[in-house]
């Protein structure tokens, strides 16, 4: 016999949730108008001040806007799809980085902003995935990827130090093409790789980072880059706002 189990949000947390849903798969499309405060409060049963409330954490999602005498409408459209393995080839001779060249295909201005680049104590998964022993220290490359200035990735990158020491890997500085161009140049080409993705509860560096609204969750991807001999070259920590984008994939199946 299935137990018993009551979802214990708020009334407007709620309704939230329920319009935020219709909002992001396409149900109510961009530009199109709410139903009036009245009509919400008869539909879902609840006071006018409930019915501000959902909205008013839609709007600070950024998927509605109201306009003063004429109602309130929908600002953001559906989940942007992001397809990972179209950023896994290196960038071409003097091509930039992927990330600029795929956001241009969609109509977007994709820019990145360079936080740190340092050796540092890898966090455990990193380091065990990477085949470190205790105290051995990996690169950190930290950055932010942007659409349209908008922050979109927050990008904690490691690599193994043998791979990147006396290389521009550890300079303070953006590389033409991205590092898996300069790893392919280095003889390490991406041949692999295996992502594990999980919706998490954002640290404070992650909600200031990518400016996410209250009690919104992020979607996490941890990401190993393998090249041949399935050698680990790049280990990742790829988090972006769980309401604005989905993950991709397509797999031949044999």
């Amino acid at each position: 016999m299935a137990r018993s189990f009551e979802d214990k949000r708020s009334a407007h947390q709620k309704i939230a949730a329920t319009l935020r849903r219709q909002i992001t798969r396409g149900d109510l499309a961009p530009g199109a108008k709410l139903a009036s405060t009245p009509a919400l409060m008869e539909q879902y049963g609840v006071a006018g001040t409930t019915v501000q409330k959902a909205l008013l954490m839609l709007k600070d999602e950024d998927l509605l806007v109201g306009h003063p005498g004429k109602g309130v409408f929908v600002k953001g459209g559906t989940q942007q799809a992001v397809s990972p393995a179209v950023y896994m080839p290196p960038a071409g001779a003097g091509e930039p980085y992927r990330w600029i060249t795929e956001a241009t295909k969609q109509s977007q201005r994709g820019s990145t902003k360079l936080l740190d680049v340092g050796a540092v104590a890898p966090p455990h998964e990193v380091a065990m995935t990477l085949g470190l022993g205790e105290g051995e220290r990996a690169l950190l490359r930290k950055q932010i990827l942007l659409l349209d200035d908008e922050p979109t990735e927050l990008t904690c990158s490691y690599y193994p130090l043998d791979l990147a020491e006396g290389t521009a890997m550890m300079d303070r500085r953006k590389i033409r093409g991205g590092t898996p161009t300069l790893l392919n140049e280095l003889g390490y080409p991406p041949r692999a790789f295996v992502d594990e993705v999980s919706s998490e509860i954002p640290t404070e560096e992650e909600v200031v980072a990518l400016e996410l609204p209250k009690d919104m969750p992020v979607m996490l991807t941890f990401r190993v880059v393998y090249s041949d001999g399935d050698r680990p070259i790049e280990v990742s920590l790829l988090t972006k706002a769980a309401h604005k984008y989905r993950m991709r994939y397509r797999l031949l199946v044999t």
